[in-house]
């Protein structure tokens, strides 16, 4: 199976730049993963389509504004610092700009001098080991210098950074918002429960590795990133609970599909778990996990499109996203969604 199969055409004036102001009033499109059939909603909707019994899964993670602008010492050059992972004793593995001018020994400085920090090394693949100093606690001390990490092909800036949160994020950690839970409100939230839909919570932090494109021509000789993920106790019994009494498990974006699809048994059941995944879905691939996705549109011959056609069908989802463009949806993480299962 080649990349170029996952390929579609789309005008770049459809590359959603800013979020709605209202963040339900986004546009759902309803695709049968069985008959191919669409549907044009509105994300509002999205209890309609829900039964009581079901369980919704949300990815809680919350974005680092791990974007920091600062210069080097004692030249005053500029500097761009994108935290990655954190290796522990002060240390992240981060992207830097300009790199060849960021080698380890340099000094770099944010701020009025609140966040210094030293490079100390090269990780695998050229990105830079950097060593902060700070008073206080360093998340704290990002929520006050940092920016947003926004995706590459958002070019204007933001001017509220909770609107690339969800609203129940609460674990900091990611790179990149899970996209797919930016619809949801506190009412609609709300309304999904009053419902008689439970509402379970798993973390994965998604890294950069999100908008890597797939350079390889067979889709099975691409090396897929790690990302690390939680499945709770009571998640996992939610979960299971769900499964007993025959309710379907409707994951929220492709995090929340990813996080169960790596540590669901063998029989569909659920353990508390954590750990790093590094699972790549295409088609071919048989769910353990998930009976319907909420998921946003995603760039043409990535990794998340093929999740998508694992799941929809890759006849059925290229189809949709066609339809979708003629409809002059809005894509990728500020535009619309999708919701797809047996509807």
């Amino acid at each position: 199976m080649k990349t170029s199969d996952f390929y579609y055409d789309l005008p770049p004036e459809l590359i959603a730049q800013t979020p709605l102001e209202r963040r339900d009033g986004s546009r759902l499109l309803t695709l049968d993963r069985r008959s191919g059939a669409v549907g044009h909603h509105h994300f509002y909707e999205l209890p309609d389509f829900l039964r009581p019994g079901d369980c919704l899964v949300l990815n809680d993670s919350r974005v680092l504004p791990a974007r920091l602008l600062g210069h080097r010492e004692p030249t005053r050059g500029a500097v761009e610092v994108l935290l990655l992972q954190d290796k522990g004793s002060g240390v992240w593995e981060c992207l830097t700009k300009p790199g060849r001018k960021t080698r380890p020994g340099t000094q770099l400085s944010f701020g009025d001098g609140d966040l210094t920090a030293e490079v100390v090394g090269e990780a695998a693949g050229g990105n830079k080991l950097v060593r902060f100093h700070y008073d206080g606690i360093f998340l704290e001390v990002l929520e006050r210098l940092g920016k947003m990490p926004l995706p590459p092909y958002i070019k204007e800036e933001l001017s509220d950074g909770e609107r690339y949160q969800t609203v129940y994020s609460r674990v900091s950690g990611s790179a990149a918002a899970p996209t797919a839970g930016l619809h949801f409100t506190e009412d609609l939230l709300q309304t999904i429960r009053s419902r008689g839909v439970a509402l379970a919570y798993v973390t994965l932090h998604v890294g950069l590795g999100t908008f890597r494109p797939v350079k390889a021509e067979e889709i099975t000789e691409h090396q897929m990133h790690s990302e690390f993920c939680i499945l709770p106790a009571e998640t996992a019994r939610v979960l299971n609970e769900t499964r007993r009494q025959g309710g379907r498990i409707v994951c929220v974006g492709t995090t929340s599909c990813r996080t169960l699809e790596s540590f669901a048994g063998a029989d569909g059941s659920f353990e508390a778990r954590s750990g790093w995944t590094d699972i790549f879905i295409y088609p071919g691939y048989r769910f353990r996990a998930m009976d319907a996705l909420v998921t946003n549109f995603h760039l043409p011959e990535s990794t998340l499109v093929m999740l998508v056609s694992a799941f929809g069908g890759k006849e059925h989802v290229l189809a949709a996203y066609a339809e979708a463009v003629q409809a002059r949806y809005r894509f990728f993480s500020f535009g619309d969604a999708m919701l797809i299962g047996d509807l």
